[in-house]
């Protein structure tokens, strides 16, 4: 009877989740070398091909495919015994809160609450929507999701991945006014600004994309209230695609010089990571959530 090695099947795991062995490797915290090796030896002691190579990425065989479903089982049996082993999770309560901008807060974050729920039913959880770092400082926050890494030594940080993001339209908007192919066609093109304009033209000149307050006739301080308004057509934003894949009513634009921006997605917290149970649990479900999500183009 075969008894596959748990080490090995947790390396499958996480490279299906998250589509490259590069991905698992960061989630595990093992080398690249490390992980693919793994792999291979199930594939060896299973005596199956489990990954196909495609291009960059990678996709399951249809034996792969079966033993995904085993392997979620598996895995979720050991995270449980890791939990009761660990902390009692059932038992943890008191407030945690994590802060993220308004769009990862409500189009991200609502997936690993409910695994939070599952896991410690006694915990409060508060999300605040905003961008400042600092309210990691004042204990505003406990846990921060944010695409620049701090800085501050008394704080925590870990890369969770690199996102992607570009630049998108409503359909109204662009069967209105056309559809940009280039950088240069964006300077004719109104865009709906979520924040500080001179800023945003600072984070615009070195693309290449030449632009000035004359293209922001709309805007919000809210980049829910911004997204809003670009679904209603009134101009262009660049978002991340993991959120705009969720709204059908926009499109990407496709410019044919400039490919997806990339972003890093990180996840900060104070030094009562290593004292809190609660704050220990959070980041660590928070951590395994964002690294397998699905956030590249």
């Amino acid at each position: 009877m075969l008894s596959p090695d748990w080490n090995h099947i947790r390396a499958f795991l996480a490279t299906a989740e998250t589509g490259s062995l590069s991905a698992a490797a960061r989630k595990l915290g093992l080398t690249q070398p490390t992980l693919s090796r793994q792999v291979a030896a199930l594939e060896a002691e299973l005596g199956v091909l489990l990954f196909e190579r495609l291009g960059r990425s990678l996709a399951l065989t249809e034996a792969g495919r079966e033993l995904l479903a085993h392997s979620r089982r598996m895995g979720e049996a050991a995270d449980g015994l890791a939990l009761a082993a660990t902390g009692q999770a059932q038992t943890i309560e008191g407030l945690v809160r994590i802060t993220a901008s308004d769009g990862i807060s409500a189009h991200i974050l609502p997936g690993v609450l409910e695994r939070l729920r599952q896991q410690a039913p006694r915990l409060r959880i508060e999300i605040v929507a905003a961008d400042d770092i600092r309210d990691l400082q004042r204990r505003e926050a406990d846990i921060a999701v944010r695409h620049v890494r701090p800085e501050q030594p008394e704080l925590i940080a870990r890369k969770m991945q690199d996102t992607t993001a570009r630049f998108y339209a409503a359909r109204s908007y662009l069967e209105r006014r056309g559809t940009p192919r280039s950088r240069a066609d964006l300077s004719a093109h109104d865009f709906v600004s979520f924040g500080d304009i001179p800023q945003f033209l600072g984070y615009m000149k070195p693309l290449g994309i030449r632009l000035s307050d004359e293209n922001f006739p709309v805007g919000s301080t809210s980049g829910l209230a911004a997204w809003e308004l670009v679904r209603q057509g009134f101009g262009i934003v660049p978002m991340l695609d993991a959120i705009a894949r969720k709204s059908p009513d926009v499109e990407p634009l496709d410019l044919d010089d400039l490919p997806p921006l990339e972003f890093p997605l990180w996840l900060a917290t104070h030094r009562e990571l290593h004292t809190s149970r609660r704050i220990r649990l959070v980041f660590d479900v928070l951590a395994d959530y964002l690294t397998g999500l699905k956030m590249r183009f």
